[in-house]
């Protein structure tokens, strides 16, 4: 079969689609990398079908379309033979939860949507292409399904869009012949003798492809075959066509397209339309499908109704009047343009500001010539600038606006009142999404394609400009309309915040806590290079002896890295999962090689050995080799990026690099912490970490009587459950019973279920479970309130922490098992995971406050979770362990007692 493209314009053209074949091929394309929108629902099979529908529009250009589905209800094939189609697998729910979004797709594109019910998509099919073809049109089926062969003529052809590599196959009657060996009018007579597996049409026994198709190519045809039975040669054959010969008309009855359907539709009314982008720009802001969004949306009038006023400011006076402006707007937007994204060397390009829609403000460091009198670094308008910027008296609004006032840092510039940031606010609003960047939300809220940074400084590479090298004309363009859009969005998220209850979460919480983050990234944390050079060359020397112990138990060397490799040695040359009695997991390339296959296969030395190996090559990539790079030039130190615009819980994230997940529980991993130490001689760091916060918050929202007691004793509160749940006394708990109480006790808020417990703690299943049992019935008011959790997610569609924050649990009612189990969990976890997140966050503006009210020279350095770290002067220590446990104890009032652990050294495993 060649590629051929059906280019030429033809007047006449009529594509009909296999909506369900379309589906499917959607829906298993990204099955191996899933999509999903903020909402929890499965968006990759959708993705797929509207690519491939907007292809076939744009591309093949039919005048007349049609997109059929098969109706859900028995066809006539079902009433001739019972077990038709039996034997297919139950459509997969996340992709029978995308159908209707399929099918909504297909009405914004106005593509006509048949189903009829008592007959399949290819009835309807076949009688469309049959008249369409009788009327002169070119015919195009788009599906890869052989039994539409037996439809193709030299007009009516498939357009198979499913082949790897090749971007449309058209198969006409050549192909076909190929195909089968027969003209397209025999490929009904092959398969009723040959019978279809996939559709469970039984076809002639011991009869295949090659053996109908030498048949149909002998005799002529299905009847002639049957005709001319007695004159087959081979015994068994002519046996089995003698018996079976009502079982082949069946079988040919089942595979025969019908196409003298009675339709509603005739050729005429499928003529194609324009589509109604309204409705699909809605489809895709709800997909979360931003390319596709960006396409329709193409910029200027068309999407922007509002005129725009955007001014390059040129003189003193007109700066003047826009100071005058700002001072009397009171609230407004302001955006940099910057030489650079490295927020501790970028320096200024300019300044945009705005305070209404469709208006926006630019002042340039680099007019020429300069906008003040001999000011040609521009420290002159910085100066100029400045009491507007650090006044307290105007609200100063910003799309990451952390960025922004730690470049103004740059320029010895603390901005005040950062009352208001957009990308803050979205989140709050949307903490599913993934999008929150101005150009998303710009397209997302105002069917608005901004200008691209890449238009204007060019893709990232040696010939990438920066901004200062731009015409100012352009940059003035691009940073009016961010100052702009900032400000549309501003007042758009301002009342839904109101709305939504999460204004008072945003300005007590969140905003806040924007200019601590701050501080803390400058600040920075310093890094003792030698430290992990030494602990590299230990890693590395293990790594060489461990791939010789690993090259020896597999008998021959290989490419420990390559999961294809490693199955072979494993499940193929070894055997181990029939030697272990393991049952191994079966993936597109081969058997399973992850951590959970290993892990379950530790009864031998090589899967052992490669955990260690994978564990130990991780570290060094991730920590060892790659921590040392990240070292800023200019401070000597690592600046990690504290983000508030990612987890739906509420918690903070690090990021370049990732500080929260560098791992403790591992003599190594605290080698590596040993490496980041006080920034100064004779300083030390202290750590001050939340004892048991989650526990404690449970305690306190499920207002569990045994729980709160426990905690007001100040007990151990792991000993206090595994005494209640083993029915012995405190004093008689061992270690193991207390670690198996830990489990359970953490387990509960994340929904951990028996088989969970069981893996984590050595017991059987139906210990585990029974484990579970006792511990409710040990705290009746915990299972309670875990599941009043879920029952409010079902009411309200969402869950909340104590201080108001949200997350919808859209998944909570869905009929995919996997999907609202995970929904309740998280419907369990969020209240508390959030609520912890929130308290430490209250925690660290207090302690922020403090430390700056009293001109300490302490700073505080990093959060990780649960965990605040200072670095500080010997002279303030004991300032530090006294206070910075009260206020974090402080931070809220809970009906249980919060605890601070502390701990100091010089490196922050000593501290921690």
């Amino acid at each position: 079969m060649t590629e051929v493209r059906p280019d030429d314009k033809c007047a006449k053209r009529l594509f009909l689609i296999d909506g369900s074949a379309l589906a499917y091929r959607s829906h298993f394309a990204f099955i191996r990398s899933p999509l999903s929108n903020a909402a929890g629902l499965s968006t990759g099979g959708i993705f797929g079908f509207t690519r491939a529908l907007k292809q076939i529009l744009e591309e093949a250009d039919p005048s007349h379309i049609a997109l059929v589905f098969d109706h859900k209800g028995p066809t006539f094939r079902h009433e001739l033979y019972k077990e038709y189609k039996a034997t297919r697998q139950k459509m997969p729910e996340d992709m029978r939860e995308q159908i209707p979004w399929m099918k909504k797709v297909t009405e914004g594109f106005r593509v006509p949507l048949i189903e009829l019910p008592g007959f399949e998509a290819d009835d309807v099919i076949g009688t469309l292409a049959r008249r369409a073809d009788a009327e002169g049109f070119e015919v195009m089926i788009v599906s890869g399904d052989k039994d539409f062969m037996q439809l193709v003529t030299d007009r009516t052809k498939l357009y198979n869009i499913a082949k790897a590599n090749v971007a449309v196959e058209i198969v006409g009657e050549e192909a076909v012949h190929a195909k089968f060996g027969v003209k397209p009018d025999l490929v009904v007579d092959v398969l009723a003798l040959m019978g279809d597996s996939s559709d469970n049409v039984p076809g002639v026994s011991g009869v295949g492809e090659k053996t109908a198709i030498k048949l149909i190519n002998e005799w002529g045809s299905f009847d002639e075959v049957f005709a001319h039975v007695d004159e087959i040669k081979r015994k068994k054959l002519r046996e089995t066509l003698t018996l079976e010969r009502d079982i082949a008309e069946l079988s040919r009855r089942l595979v025969t397209i019908d196409t003298d359907v009675k339709l509603d539709h005739d050729v005429a009314s499928l003529a194609r339309q324009e589509p109604d982008t309204d409705a699909l720009k809605e489809i895709y802001r709800e997909m979360e499908f931003g390319r596709l969004l960006a396409e329709l949306s193409q910029g200027g009038a068309a999407a922007d109704p509002v005129e725009k006023d955007y001014r390059i400011v040129r003189s003193e006076a007109e700066l003047e009047a826009l100071i005058d402006l700002l001072k009397t707007a009171g609230t407004f937007v302001l955006d940099l343009e910057t030489t650079g994204l490295d927020k501790i060397d970028a320096r200024i390009v300019g300044f945009s500001f705005s305070t209404a829609t469709g208006e926006g403000h630019y002042v340039a460091m680099n007019l020429d010539p300069p906008l003040l009198p001999g000011d040609w670094e521009g420290s002159a308008l910085v100066e100029r600038l400045r009491p507007l910027l650090e006044s307290d008296k105007f609200e100063k609004c910003g799309q990451n606006i952390k960025y922004d006032a730690s470049v103004l840092v740059n320029h010895d510039i603390e901005l005040g009142n950062i009352a208001f940031d957009t990308m803050i606010a979205s989140y709050l609003l949307d903490p599913g999404s993934r999008e929150h960047s101005l150009d998303g939300l710009s397209l997302r809220h105002f069917d608005y394609k901004k200008i691209k940074t890449e238009e204007i400084i060019g893709s990232k590479g040696d010939d990438q400009l920066t901004m200062n090298l731009v015409p100012i004309e352009t940059v003035g363009e691009y940073a009016c309309e961010d100052a702009d859009f900032t400000w549309r969005l501003y007042e758009l998220f301002a009342p839904r915040l109101l709305a939504n209850e999460l204004r008072e979460l945003f300005d007590t919480i969140e905003m806040p806590l924007v200019p601590v983050l701050l501080r803390m990234e400058r600040q920075g944390v310093r890094l003792k290079k030698e430290v992990l050079a030494e602990l590299g060359k230990e890693i590395q020397a293990e790594l060489a002896t461990l791939e010789d112990q690993i090259y020896e138990l597999a008998g021959r060397e290989f490419n420990i890295a390559s999961p294809k490799q490693l199955s072979e040695i494993l499940f193929v040359e070894l055997k181990l999962h029939e030697k272990l009695g393991v049952k191994p997991k079966k993936t597109k390339t081969g058997f399973s090689t992850n951590h959970e296959v290993l892990d379950s296969m530790q009864g031998h030395d090589l899967p052992r050995r490669i955990l260690e190996y994978r564990g130990l090559a991780k570290l060094l990539n991730t920590y060892v080799l790659t921590l040392p790079k990240l070292v800023h030039p200019s401070t000597g130190r690592i600046h990690t990026q504290f983000n508030q615009a990612v987890a739906a819980t509420g918690r903070l994230s690090s990021s370049d690099p990732n500080l929260q997940n560098i791992p403790i529980r591992t003599p190594r991993g605290r080698r590596i912490r040993e490496a980041f130490v006080p920034s100064n001689d004779g300083w030390v760091l202290l750590a001050a970490d939340y004892s048991q916060i989650e526990l404690r918050i449970m305690a306190h929202v499920s207002q569990d009587p045994q729980l709160i007691a426990a905690f007001e004793r100040g007990a151990d509160i792991h000993r206090e459950t595994a005494a209640r749940v083993f029915e012995v006394e405190p004093e008689a708990v061992d270690s193991e019973m207390r670690s198996r109480a830990k489990s359970i006790n953490f387990g509960i808020m994340y929904g951990m279920g028996s088989q969970r417990l069981a893996r984590e703690t050595g017991m059987s299943v139906a210990e585990a479970t029974a484990f579970i049992d006792r511990y409710f019935d040990s705290f009746p008011t915990v299972r309670n309130f875990l599941e009043s959790c879920k029952e409010r997610a079902r009411q309200d569609g969402y869950v909340t922490t104590l201080f108001g924050r949200r997350r919808p649990i859209p998944d909570i009612q869905s009929s995919n098992g996997r999907l609202r189990s995970a929904a309740e969990n998280m419907a369990v976890n969020t209240p508390i995971q959030g609520s912890a997140a929130d308290l430490i966050k209250l925690a660290m503006i207090e302690i922020d406050a403090y430390i700056r009210r009293k001109g300490l020279k302490g700073r505080m350095i990093l959060q990780v979770h649960d965990e605040l770290v200072f670095d500080l002067p010997r002279d303030e220590l004991e300032l530090f362990r006294d206070k910075m446990p009260a206020l974090m104890a402080s931070a809220t009032k809970l009906r249980v007692p919060l605890v601070v652990e502390t701990g100091y050294g010089e490196n922050w495993s000593e501290a921690h």
